[in-house]
């Protein structure tokens, strides 16, 4: 499989991606709340999260690379974990 097909693969199965505003995301899973928070992103309940995407939001905050990809990843596992549920 070529890493590109690996990759479009990979996105299918996150629910959120990095794309995504901050504000939908919410909407959808809320239950991602502390999870963002607890990686320093307390802007879900700020009027600019219907703007910000979740990667323009991490790096307005500071968020390094490795962080968001980590924050991510956590976030995508919670919502997999609550839709086998």
């Amino acid at each position: 499989m070529l890493w590109k097909d690996k990759m479009q693969k990979q996105k299918i199965k996150q629910a959120i991606t990095k794309d995504k505003s901050i504000l939908e995301i919410v909407a959808e899973y809320p239950e991602v709340v502390p999870i963002l928070m607890g990686y320093g992103l307390h802007c879900v309940g700020c009027h600019f999260s219907q703007f910000d995407t979740l990667e323009n939001g991490a790096r307005i905050h500071g968020m390094s690379k490795e962080d968001f990809n980590m924050m991510l990843k956590d976030v995508n596992a919670l919502v997999s974990e609550l839709k086998k549920k």
